[in-house]
């Protein structure tokens, strides 16, 4: 069986070339099968390569089939086995991907507004020498507060 990348099927039904069209369900995953008028049998398949596209479910099949102008066509099941689906680097990857992206997107807008929030404070700016000072004091008050059984600066 020969392959047909989708700018060829849309080529092709153009010119009146494609007598049908079967989604197959093969597996875990389903095939669009293309006859012509030639009477030569074709597989859709992907961009750069002669290996079948495979989709995941029939809707989103139907969806590049009505993009490409094919509104009618057959459907085959027998082959078809939802459990045999695949999880792939394409179908899981691109979840984690766009997940971490909008985890990223969040944070970076969290953190412009912190530092929007810290240019727009209209107290005084401190050097870190002198809020590390102020801390090392904090530190140095609170160890011997310890020591002594008390509280430390600040707590009731």
């Amino acid at each position: 069986m020969q392959s047909m990348t989708l700018e060829q099927l849309r080529a092709a039904r153009e010119a009146g070339g494609v007598s049908g069209v079967t989604l197959k369900g093969k597996g875990g995953a389903f095939l669009i099968q293309i006859a012509t008028r030639s009477g030569v049998d074709a597989v859709l398949a992907k961009a750069r390569s002669s290996e079948p596209r495979r989709f995941g479910s029939p809707a989103a099949a139907m969806n590049v089939l009505r993009d490409a102008g094919i509104t009618a066509g057959q459907f085959d099941a027998s082959e078809w086995d939802p459990s045999a689906k695949v999880q792939t680097a394409g179908n899981r990857g691109r979840a984690d991907a766009m997940r971490k992206a909008h985890q990223a997107a969040a944070y970076n807008g969290w953190l412009a507004s912190e530092i929007q929030a810290s240019i727009d404070d209209p107290r005084p700016n401190l050097s870190h020498d002198d809020v590390m000072a102020e801390m090392d004091a904090d530190i140095s008050a609170s160890a011997k507060a310890r020591r002594r059984g008390g509280r430390t600066r600040g707590k009731s």
